[in-house]
């Protein structure tokens, strides 16, 4: 009802061919696989180029040295005391 059935694209299909004719058709369509491959390599030239200056980075980085520190105690420590909770309050003071 408001979608395009199968019925719907092969009748444009068929339009398009005979509109275009086939050797024309062909050629749009090569045109866009070209156009598709050359975005996917764009792409990965972009990740490679963001992979390599990461890599650049990290070499001119020296290595970041552990701080001389204090030894961390783990030792069990007492609770402190805490006050007393007040009581729950009665049913007739909550109405």
């Amino acid at each position: 009802m408001g979608g395009l059935s199968i019925w719907h694209l092969l009748i444009l299909a068929v339009l398009l061919l005979l509109l275009f004719g086939g050797n024309r058709f062909s050629a749009m369509m090569g045109d866009v696989a070209k156009g598709l491959k050359s975005f996917k390599q764009g792409m990965a030239d972009d990740e490679e180029e963001k992979r390599q200056r990461y890599d650049e980075h990290r070499r001119s980085e020296p290595p970041r040295l552990p701080r001389d520190q204090d030894p961390i105690d783990v030792t069990a420590r007492p609770a402190e005391p805490t006050a007393p909770s007040p009581p729950p309050p009665r049913d007739d003071e909550t109405r």
